[in-house]
């Protein structure tokens, strides 16, 4: 089990990154040909990415329950390599995605969302929790008189 922090600590990645989110729901859940392979690919391309050197840009991930995730990449450009790149685990799923559902994309859903964030514009913390989130994909440090409030971490005080 992952050890707790017990105290609140601030995330904190140095300069501009991406924020993904990125999950499925299972529409027919008896049309288990078409969901499972959708649901093992993610693994795989997990497994990849933490292997990867840090010239990828994929900085770490927490996952939101069994199929949903964040994912904090370097930038944009980053991500989308990733995602076009066809020796890499990411494209072979999303082809094969496409060719199994395309006459049944109601069967199982798959969703994304990708936001930019400026270094600074974006605040975050974790009281009593294990490395989490931005916390966990770039650094944590300590609350102090300086960064206890949601102002003061935005630089908005």
């Amino acid at each position: 089990m992952t050890k707790v922090i017990p105290s609140r600590v601030a995330g904190r990645i140095e300069g501009d990154f991406v924020v993904f989110l990125i999950g499925m729901r299972v529409n027919k859940p008896w049309a288990l040909h078409k969901w499972l392979p959708v649901a093992l690919a993610m693994p795989r391309m997990i497994k990849e990415l933490e292997k990867a050197s840090r010239e990828v840009g994929f900085l770490g991930h927490t996952e939101l329950g069994l199929l949903n995730m964040v994912q904090y990449w370097r930038s944009f450009d980053h991500l989308e390599r990733y995602a076009r790149a066809h020796d890499a685990q990411h494209w072979p799923a999303w082809v094969d995605f496409n060719r199994r559902l395309k006459d049944s994309r109601g069967d199982v859903g798959i969703w994304h969302e990708t936001y930019r964030v400026h270094a600074g514009d974006y605040e975050a913390i974790y009281s009593g929790m294990p490395p989490f989130g931005l916390g966990k994909a770039g650094a944590s440090s300590g609350i102090t008189d300086a960064n206890d409030s949601a102002r003061q971490r935005l630089g908005a005080a």
